[in-house]
């Protein structure tokens, strides 16, 4: 061995290790065995042994490229072994010696296979100074062997056999066994009866075999002709190589076909090249007899990089090819040929090993697999892949290169806002991947033209937010909508460019909602506006005027609807849920009288082209959209908007395609569950506001999700100046007011068919009596019946039904209110009503308490329920909870059932209303639309005007004449 071969790395060696690693390895050399495995003239590998280890240590040297390994650490780490293996090489090189030669004193272990029984039996033996010993206990304690005798050198291996086999190996060996001891002596010495043989793993047995015949072609099953023997231990032996014997593949029928050949001709050939061959052929080894088999030719193995581009990565494939230009291509164990197929090259796997080795060294990729690099790690590599010195394919480089920085050209109007990146001399950057690159924390880019250019990241920090949100914005033609002046204006202030015409108009959204003028009351309006009223007033007039829409997010009862009313303009359309469509009828005809409206419902609805008001549900928005869209609104009212909150949803889509000068959404609740919800009300009163939906995800949503600082603040800023959101305590600073509503639902259809009935079938013979005098329990009796029916046909007997429109109506109300925070009072004078309500509270995992006259703890049912963390709603009758108790936790009151006597309903209402109340309290009445509860409303009027009229202001009468009797039943 040549001493200049080994001086070389032994001196780079000698200036790379740790000074402790050094040490430790000149004084590891003065005990340890070192021995020489193998030298190829690149690559020595050695054997290093301490006197304390069990194993000994494998070290490769590599002469040629100064490097060095040792199976004991990673890659890039230098070890004592290496140290001790260089410096016995360099002594043996400066006496003229040969490593391989050197100390018998520590013996190896063998492995001898000897048939037995039908199969194999494994026996270990140690090897030194040319003799073999049986092995008769374990690898450690024959390391570990003093006294007389060599001592064994183990290794990974042998201990990896013992793993498999186990520490008493003697005997047959079974064959999952066999088969994992082949894996593992894949690499290893073996003897098979004293001769030596090669372990393989690939899988031995049938093969399929396709013969000429003169009348076609015979398809035959045979066992491949290099099997020499079958063992029972799942193996054959195939003249020096052991495999394994792996399934045929074929199914049995197959197998039976082709056992005895099977014969194609005439024309089942064309199936048998098209259809048979191909599937055997992905199950097993096929053979086909005939001339013109290719020629083997012996040409080296070549390594090539590939490389291309898909969008912004770099792919990058090293793989191994025969020829240039190639003929054939080495995929994983297979040789795959190319072009001309007359040659086949023999197969150099020693070489194709040392490539492997080379790239995977070099470059850190592998030979065969697919590597994406992206973005900076894509431009990294390209910069490495120029150094490598090798053939290196494709057009993946020219576009992966380092361009100069960016610079930044901004048009700041509305009509062309745009956004010009450029790396001088090299091109543009486009201004959506800028932005996208600089959210995901990237600092490259990539350019029009080639090259990836650095990040303005500073300007970025600065301004890249309010860009991208006007960049997502903008139109197909590139311009924005008016709902972004304000944001323009902004940006225009923070670069100091002048800023937008359109923004002087706007400048209250920006700086507050102080400088909005007042706006002038409609000459019809019949209320008093509270001064938050007002204010709801004058800012949606403020952006009727200028071209804007308005999102009005007053929490529940606070008057929405009436200010609404004081807003809208010209012919407008109003889309609202089916229970209170009804409800903005009667409010338009108590608040604004002169205002015409038409409700545009039911099997024979038209569009009254004179009505200034059409009302409607969403659900006939939704069949009716051609007909609704095709008329130019000059408003359009979504009430309880929260019905569009699923933009994928087909009535959201129907919102989206309404024409209006002036949109509107009114809810209480703008976000239940996911922000997609608001985006979806304001992709309904601004388009593009937000921008798209995936860009809204993205910029908002996510970030928001995650916690991110500073992102909710900023979307707040953005649609601050067109949503209004006011809650009661914020603005009901006085005395707690009550407030009393209606809502009206519609019966469905089944229950409507049920009240009718009832009501055929006792009005005229009840009204008559009645006007005779007599028959009064008879009348309340079909009262009673006719206010069951609309409440809930399940209270009708002999009737049944799981739900009803009140109940729903009253489930979409409380989970309004408790979303929001607040805690409700439900009255029924039924206690069965109140049973058909409670699984639908279940359903909807609304907590709750109750209290009847069953009830025996009052007292602790009460506490509950007005703890801080007591349920949200309780349900009462109306005889146990309409007096003597304190319930100043709840703030709205759900009468289920309206009572024809207004005191009862108020000493309910009071529970909550009362001295220690410091919220508004609501108190709600059910009432279903065209039936008797309506006319029970009226006579609660007529009846307070009555009494405050003759007893003064807040009297109450009570009691049902025979005259209410005959009012209620006509």
């Amino acid at each position: 061995m040549s001493l200049d071969r080994i001086r070389p790395v032994f001196d780079a060696l000698h200036e790379e290790a740790p000074g402790a690693i050094w040490s430790r390895g000149v004084s590891l050399s003065r005990s340890a065995n070192v021995h020489q495995q193998s030298d190829d003239g690149e690559e020595i590998v050695l054997t290093v042994t301490s006197p304390i280890a069990v194993l000994g240590r494998t070290v490769r040297i590599f002469t040629e490229d100064e490097d060095w390994m040792c199976d004991c650490t990673p890659r890039e780490e230098i070890c004592e072994h290496i140290v001790v293996g260089l410096i016995a090489l360099k002594r043996a090189a400066e006496s003229g010696g040969d490593l391989s030669e050197s100390s018998d004193e520590y013996g190896t272990i063998g492995y001898r296979l000897v048939r037995a029984k039908g199969g194999l039996r494994l026996n270990r033996v140690v090897i030194a100074g040319g003799e073999e010993t049986p092995l008769r206990g374990t690898v450690a304690a024959a390391a570990m062997k003093s006294g007389d005798g060599p001592r064994v050198v183990g290794s990974p291996l042998d201990l990896e056999v013992e793993r498999v086999v186990g520490y008493h190996q003697l005997g047959w060996i079974p064959a999952p066994q066999m088969i994992a001891l082949m894996k593992t002596l894949r690499e290893a010495p073996v003897t098979l009866d004293g001769e030596p043989i090669t372990m393989s793993t690939r899988q031995v047995g049938l093969r399929v075999r396709v013969t000429k015949r003169d009348d076609g072609y015979e398809v035959r099953a045979e066992h491949d002709p290099c099997i020499t023997q079958l063992l029972n231990n799942g193996v054959a032996v195939c003249g020096d190589v052991l495999r394994p014997i792996g399934n045929s593949g074929l199914t049995g029928r197959e197998l039976e076909e082709l056992r005895n050949g099977k014969l194609y001709r005439g024309a089942e050939v064309s199936r048998l090249i098209g259809e048979v061959l191909p599937s055997l052929r992905q199950r097993i080894e096929v053979v086909e007899d005939g001339a013109g088999l290719p020629k083997a030719t012996r040409i080296p193995p070549r390594l090539v990089v590939q490389t291309s581009r898909q969008g912004h990565e770099l792919i990058v494939m090293p793989i191994l090819v025969y020829g240039d230009p190639p003929i054939a291509r080495v995929d994983g164990d297979r040789l795959t040929l190319l072009g001309d197929k007359r040659q086949v090259p023999v197969r150099d796997t020693a070489e194709e090993a040392r490539l492997k080795g080379r790239v995977r060294r070099g470059l850190d990729v592998v030979v065969g697999h697919k590597e994406r690099f992206d973005s900076e790690d894509a431009v990294a590599f390209a910069q490495r892949l120029r150094r490598w010195r090798g053939d290196v394919e494709g057009l993946g480089l020219d576009d992966f290169y380092l361009a100069p920085p960016l610079d930044v050209d901004v048009d700041p109007s509305r009509s062309g806002f745009d956004v010009r990146f450029n790396s001088p001399g090299h091109g543009q950057a486009d201004a959506a991947g800028v932005m996208s690159a600089w959210q995901a924390g990237a600092s490259l880019v990539p350019l029009s033209t080639g090259g990836w250019a650095p990040l303005p990241v500073d300007w970025l920090a600065r301004y890249g937010r309010p860009i991208a949100d006007l960049l997502a914005a903008r139109d197909e033609r590139g311009e924005l909508p008016a709902c972004m002046v304000p944001d323009l204006g902004r940006l225009c202030d923070d670069l100091d460019e002048p800023p937008p015409a359109e923004l002087a108009g706007l400048r209250a959204l920006i700086e507050g909602y102080d400088g909005i003028p007042r706006a002038p009351a409609p000459a019809d309006l019949r209320a008093t506006l509270r001064d938050y009223q007002q204010h709801g007033v004058d800012w949606l007039v403020f952006l009727r005027e200028a071209g804007l829409g308005a999102m009005l997010a007053d929490d529940m009862g606070l008057g929405k609807t009436l200010q609404a009313l004081c807003a809208i303009t010209g012919r407008t359309l109003v889309v609202a849920p089916t229970s209170v469509l009804h409800n903005w009828a009667a409010e338009i005809e108590r608040f604004r009288p002169d205002l015409t409206h038409s409700i545009y419902h039911g099997p024979k609805r038209a569009l009254d082209p004179n009505a200034q008001v059409t009302l409607t549900t969403y659900a006939i928005m939704r069949l009716d959209i051609d007909k609704l869209s095709a008329v130019g609104w000059d408003s359009v009212v979504l009430d309880e908007a929260q019905a569009i909150k699923n933009p994928d949803s087909q009535v959201a889509r129907a919102a989206y395609r309404l024409k209006a000068g002036f949109r509107v959404t009114m809810t209480g609740t703008p976000v239940e569950n996911r922000l997609d919800e608001l985006w979806s009300q304001l992709n309904f009163t601004h388009r593009g506001l937000l921008g798209g939906r995936k860009d809204f995800q993205e910029r908002y949503a996510r970030p928001i999700a995650d916690g991110e600082p500073g992102v909710a603040a900023r979307l707040r800023q953005r649609i601050r100046p067109f949503v209004l959101r006011r809650l009661k305590r914020e603005v009901a600073t006085e005395l707690p007011a009550r407030t009393d509503l209606v809502l009206r639902c519609v019966l469905e259809p089944p229950e409507r068919q049920v009240y009718e009935a009832i009501a055929a079938a006792t009005r005229e013979e009840v009204v008559k009596k009645l006007g005779a005098g007599t028959s009064v329990l008879q009348a309340l009796e079909a009262l009673l019946r006719l206010r069951q029916a609309s409440c809930h046909t399940g209270l009708v007997p002999g009737r049944e039904a799981e739900t009803s429109s009140k109940v729903q109506l009253l489930m979409s109300a409380l989970d309004t209110a408790v979303s929001e925070g607040h805690k409700a009072l439900v009255f029924s004078q039924w206690t069965s009503m109140l049973d058909r309500i409670e699984p639908h509270l279940d359903t909807a995992q609304v907590p709750f308490i109750r209290l009847d006259g069953s009830t025996r703890d009052r007292g602790a049912v009460v506490n509950t329920f007005q703890s801080a963390d007591g349920p949200p709603v309780m349900l009462l009758s109306l005889k146990a909870g309409g007096t003597g108790l304190n319930l100043t936790a709840a703030d709205h009151v759900f009468l289920v059932d309206p009572w024809w006597n207004p005191a009862v309903e108020d000493q309910a209402a009071d529970r909550a209303h009362r001295i220690g109340q410091d919220r508004p309290v609501f108190v709600h009445r059910l009432v279903a639309a065209d039936t008797v509860e309506e006319r029970i409303l009226a006579l609660q009027d007529r009846k307070r005007a009555l009494a405050e009229a003759a007893l003064g202001e807040g009297a109450q009468a009570g009691g049902l004449t025979r005259d209410d009797l005959l009012t209620l039943l006509a």
